[in-house]
């Protein structure tokens, strides 16, 4: 094992993340390579710099006019959309973040938890994580309703067993079997993801639950060591006054010793930049010390620089930008939220008219871009291949027997026609 790696794991064998790291996260370091060797070029080389292969010229990157030429004259110089972005994202973008992170969470006020490091979107926050905390025979406790990435990255990337619980009881967040199925894993750690909003249903526990899941995690937490992975990439669209507003991380991240928190999030939804691929990972510990942090960021380094080696500057350029100077900033996103909220209720609204019916049942919804239909024992591929053929409507089946529209894709004034066409459909199908 590399001699950094083993002073990362010494200072982490202190803490409850010693539990969870996989022979991956173990063996995980951020060379003193290329990348850290410019780095610190890039601070002290005063005269000469010739350690990054970049091509430079009068101080800034050489670059293609007919792609500098399309962003707007002295907003950018060519150093913010051609240079390399440093490995764990730029800077001033990440404390920007943390900022906006408990601003939009005030729970996190004064709580010590790490600096946001940019990912390439949110996913690879959660990918990033399943390989440096889960590996072969773990098992990864998950709603029996998640998006079926989590499937792709915890089954087959890291070779884990997913243990889905029941996510819904009496129209509500089922605690009661979140807790079984954390008691009933094997060992003495366990690990956990939660998404809120919840993709494919669109639901958010309302805040007694959130503290209800979180008084049960602290109490099984005196029996287990718990890892939880927060994703947070439908944040912030929450449409119902009792729902939470906050992240489940800001409760966590502090809560008890034996429990290690990570947030992942993202600009792609957030921020209403879903192509950019920008997104965080962050992590949180009532155990952890500035020194864990550290560790753990130069693990998560070593991931980024081996996998992806950084992430899209100019993403982050004009991400920043438009955070610290954007004339239109806040309004666009009141307007999105507005946007989304009216197709919610219109959505809501018209479900009630199919409320009897025996084909479809919707699973409870508040929150993000989506709902879903349990479609009682029926084949949910069967009605999306239908529904694609006979009237052109595109929607997505998960795991056959799940069936997910995305209303943040559908103009208010075309919901009704749309629930009016699943319904016609299942009915010239099942009935």
């Amino acid at each position: 094992m590399n001699e950094l790696a083993r002073e990362l794991n010494e200072v982490l064998d202190r803490t409850v993340v010693s539990s969870f790291l996989s022979p991956l996260g173990r063996r995980m370091y951020f060379p003193k390579g290329i990348v850290a060797q410019s780095a610190e070029a890039g601070e002290k080389a005063k005269n000469y710099n010739a350690t990054v292969g970049l091509a430079t010229k009068n101080g800034e990157p050489i670059h293609l006019s007919d792609i500098y030429n399309r962003f707007e004259k002295d907003v950018f110089r060519p150093r913010d959309i051609f240079n390399y972005a440093p490995g764990g994202g730029d800077k001033a973008l990440r404390a920007l973040w943390k900022e906006e992170m408990i601003r939009k969470n005030p729970t996190l006020k004064g709580k010590s938890f790490s600096s946001p490091l940019v990912t390439s979107g949110l996913t690879h926050a959660i990918s990033m994580a399943a390989q440096l905390f889960v590996s072969n025979g773990d098992e990864v406790v998950c709603p029996d309703l998640f998006w079926d990435n989590y499937d792709l990255i915890f089954s087959e990337l890291t070779d884990a067993r997913m243990i889905p619980f029941t996510f819904f009881k009496d129209g509500g967040f089922n605690t009661e079997a979140l807790r079984s199925a954390l008691l009933s894993a094997k060992g003495d750690a366990v690990r956990l993801i939660l998404n809120f909003p919840n993709n494919p249903t669109g639901y958010t526990p309302s805040h007694e639950e959130v503290l209800s899941i979180v008084a049960m995690l602290k109490e099984v937490a005196k029996e287990k060591k718990i890892l939880i992975i927060v994703d947070d990439a439908y944040f912030g669209l929450f449409y119902e006054k009792e729902t939470e507003k906050e992240s489940l991380f800001a409760y966590l991240c502090d809560l008890d010793e034996n429990i290690f928190a990570i947030k992942g999030d993202a600009a792609t939804k957030e921020e209403m930049a879903w192509g950019f691929r920008v997104g965080f990972i962050t992590y949180g510990g009532k155990g952890l010390d500035e020194a864990a942090y550290q560790a753990l960021t130069n693990k998560t380094l070593g991931m980024i620089r081996c996998t992806v080696s950084n992430c899209d500057r100019p993403g982050q350029s004009l991400l920043l930008d438009a955070m610290k100077n954007g004339k239109h900033y806040a309004e666009d996103k009141e307007k999105l939220f507005k946007e989304m909220n009216l197709r919610y209720d219109i959505l809501k609204k018209e479900l009630e008219n199919y409320k009897d019916s025996s084909l479809l049942k919707p699973y409870p919804f508040n929150s993000g871009y989506f709902m879903a239909f349990d479609t009682l024992s029926n084949s949910a591929e069967e009605l999306r291949c239908y529904l694609l053929d006979k009237y052109g409507v595109g929607a997505v089946s998960i795991f056959d027997k799940t069936f997910r529209l995305a209303y943040c894709s559908v103009e208010p004034e075309k919901i009704k026609d749309l629930v009016a066409l699943v319904y016609k459909a299942a009915g010239e199908l099942w009935s």
